[in-house]
């Protein structure tokens, strides 16, 4: 059995030239070399398999080769990187911090720092997956990265960098390394098939390239898989078969049927879909997409966003063209909702045969009708008008001789501002009242309300006793104590209210508070012994009633010095512990 390498591994890049989609990252980087502006710390950040570790690698290499180039890279001959490249330098030193993550294993790091390289300027220390360093760890190793000995340079790569301490971040240069395009990935596996040998069709390599996900290695090892199963001649559809991917051309297949409002072959073509083993929420984000696609394509300028082969694209092009933009936007907005819901749906089948079912209704919809707004399937053949349900109110009276029933006598025409008068009085409020009305309503002073009660010479003014208006005085306080105005209802019933002419009651009160609890209800006194004595010109008159000597206490202020008036000893009492009276 011969050895074989993965690509991903045969096929690694070894200079800065053959780093795939980095190159904002390894033109910094050999500039540094160059202009010998190198760090004592650099941070490679980044998602996985987009050339973290490699360009460490490189990096590592070249700053210690001998001879190199003009364009800075490794000449590959000397004997530090040839050393380098069999894999036996001491001048490089490689830590898996997923595994070597304590304090003992930092401290051995350490040591090993103060000697010096025995080839080459410089000693490389290479610390993977830094991230998982414990946080004694990283403790141990912020002097010795802050202060390394100059000779010492480390390179940190990770793909979580939220996760380092940001005592460790201040002291390194970070580079954000990228997603590579699927271009860049399709490019470079091209390069790897015929190297290998193999007979690749574009579109399949573009496949590989996005089911990678922005990954080179991943692409790799997809393509090593694919090459196992179909051998050197590498098709779309066999890529498509191994990967699990739906074909582009049933999408299409698909947004032809919406076109043409074809609603059993849209089924038809999701049913086949399904017998191919495919999931229904795998069909729905694949149609978005497809959707997402036609709506790039409808600009030429974001014709850059279509991430697909040439032949592919020109597909979309063409059917793009087939395509209305507000159409794509509803259907987009169908796919999104059906996205949304199909984990909670509990049959999901049924959710996606209905939004196909919208979607092929979408040609016919209007684009700001109750269709569109409610998500409603217009089932109406094309060619008819949708009839408004007619309710049993609504019924339309009989018609005879094209005459209908009761119709009244032609009215002459009124000129603008006749027509505008009508309008207003014609126009009522559920009913009956007509809005001029209300209007003027509204602005009129409530002739029932407690303010206005006794001011109209037409309301009721009947005789009544003292003894009448005493019950009706009573009944006020009665309610007050019941609405829990415990106050007010005592202040009323302190006195009798006596009746003088023209129907004016005197109601005698104590002090100011009385007075004030009693102005604060008046108006709903006068309006609640009006209405019961029937007489609307009843007015109050307050006397308020300043006699010291015969005051009764209200308040604990009232009530202390009523009683220090009594015994003065009260008040040396109160001096001598310095005490205060509640109000």
């Amino acid at each position: 059995m011969s050895d074989f390498v993965v690509s991903a591994r045969k096929y690694r890049p070894s200079t800065f030239d053959s780093v795939v989609g980095q190159g904002s990252i390894t033109t910094t980087l050999k500039n540094a070399i160059k202009n010998k502006h190198l760090a004592q710390a650099f941070l490679f950040c980044g998602p996985r398999g987009v050339g973290k570790t490699t360009c460490a690698r490189i990096l590592a290499k070249t700053i210690n080769c001998f001879n190199i180039s003009a364009d800075t890279e490794a000449c590959n001959e000397c004997e530090s990187c040839r050393s380098f490249n069999e894999g036996h330098s001491l001048n490089i030193y490689e830590l898996d911090a997923a595994s070597n993550n304590s304090v003992d294993d930092i401290r051995n790091l350490i040591s090993q720092v103060s000697f010096a390289p025995q080839l080459g300027q410089y000693k490389v220390y290479i610390i993977d997956e830094v991230h998982m360093l414990s946080q004694a760890a990283f403790n141990a190793f912020l002097k010795t990265l802050e202060e390394p000995p100059k000779h010492a340079i480390f390179i940190l790569a990770t793909t979580e960098k939220h996760k380092i301490l940001p005592t460790i971040l201040s002291r390194c240069q970070i580079f954000d390394f990228h997603r590579i395009s699927v271009e860049d990935i399709a490019k470079h596996l091209e390069f790897i098939a015929k190297s290998e040998k193999v007979k690749a069709e574009p579109d399949a390599l573009h496949v590989i390239a996005q089911k990678a996900d922005g990954a080179l290695r991943d692409a790799c090892s997809i393509f090593d898989q694919l090459v196992s199963f179909a051998g050197n001649d590498l098709t779309y559809k066999a890529v498509i078969d191994n990967l699990n991917v739906l074909d582009y051309d049933y999408y299409f297949k698909i947004t032809s049927h919406i076109l043409s409002a074809n609603i059993s072959q849209s089924l038809l073509v999701f049913n086949e879909i399904l017998s191919n083993g495919f999931d229904g929420h795998h069909f729905l984000t694949g149609l978005a997409e497809h959707f997402r696609n036609l709506l790039v394509c409808k600009d030429a300028s974001t014709l850059q966003l279509l991430e697909v082969s040439n032949n592919i694209r020109d597909k979309y092009k063409e059917q793009a063209a087939q395509c209305d933009q507000s159409l794509l936007l509803r259907a987009l907005s169908l796919c999104s909702k059906a996205d949304i819901g199909y984990k909670g749906s509990r049959n999901p089948r049924l959710l996606v045969e209905l939004t196909l079912m919208q979607l092929c209704s979408l040609q016919n919809a209007p684009a700001n009708g109750d269709e569109k707004k409610n998500g409603l399937i217009n089932l109406v053949p094309k060619g008819q008008v949708r009839q408004p349900a007619i309710t049993k109110a609504e019924e339309p009276k009989p018609v005879y001789n094209n005459v209908p029933e009761n119709d009244p006598p032609p009215q002459p025409k009124e000129n603008p501002q006749q027509q505008q008068q009508t309008l207003k009085k014609n126009i009522t409020l559920s009913g009956g009242a007509s809005i001029n009305g209300f209007l003027n309503k509204k602005n009129q002073p409530d002739n029932n309300s407690a303010e206005n009660l006794g001011t109209k010479n037409d309301l009721p003014a009947d005789a009544f006793t003292s003894e009448e208006l005493e019950k009706a005085w009573a009944g006020f306080a009665r309610m007050m104590k019941e609405k829990g105005r415990m106050n007010l209802a005592t202040t009323l019933g302190t006195h009798k209210p006596r009746l003088r002419e023209n129907f004016v009651i005197e109601f005698e009160v104590h002090n100011r508070t009385q007075e004030e609890e009693i102005e604060l209800a008046k108006t709903d006194m006068m309006a609640f012994i009006r209405k019961e004595l029937k007489n609307y010109s009843i007015q109050l008159d307050l006397k308020l009633i300043r006699d010291d000597s015969e005051k009764k206490p209200y308040g604990h202020a009232d009530t202390f010095r009523y009683m220090a008036q009594k015994n003065p000893a009260l008040n040396k009492l109160k001096q001598a512990f310095d005490l205060e009276v509640d109000s």
